[in-house]
């Protein structure tokens, strides 16, 4: 499983940022490479969406669970099909504002492609949690 480790200070309360990263119909807001969710069903702990994002000129698939939800400090999204992955947003006090630190453990298996679309799907895959917390910034700063 490959580790994405990325944080960013946001001029905003916690509860505001929670709010908006918890907010399943946000998510196309704030994931540049998520091209839609498809459907939501459920709430809180346990909530599953399904969902198709694009990576490297491929469509994927796939379905999320939420796995916790500790308001305002920590949400964790498991995705259990398509891009095997669980997503981590911590956030914290930080200087009048809030850090958001974002993690992310995923596992993308292109057997038919090889290793070399999985190392070209890492490097851009790094490149995402960047502009997911720069959206996510801007949109809280607004």
């Amino acid at each position: 499983m490959e580790n994405i480790s990325k944080s960013i200070v946001i001029e905003a309360p916690r509860g505001k940022i929670f709010d908006y990263i918890a907010d399943p119909m946000t998510a196309e807001e704030w994931s540049p490479a998520l091209e839609k969710i498809t459907k939501v069903t459920g709430e809180g702990v346990g909530q599953q969406t399904e969902w198709v994002y694009k990576l490297a000129g491929l469509r994927f698939s796939g379905k999320s669970i939420i796995r916790e939800v500790d308001s305002p400090t920590r949400y964790t999204l498991e995705s259990v099909a398509g891009i095997l992955s669980n997503l981590i947003f911590t956030l914290d006090n930080y200087d009048g504002g809030t850090k958001l630190n974002l993690n992310i453990e995923y596992t993308i298996s292109i057997p038919v492609l090889g290793k070399l679309l999985e190392k070209i799907t890492m490097g851009q895959n790094k490149k995402i949690a960047d502009q997911v917390l720069n959206i996510i910034k801007a949109k809280m700063e607004e």
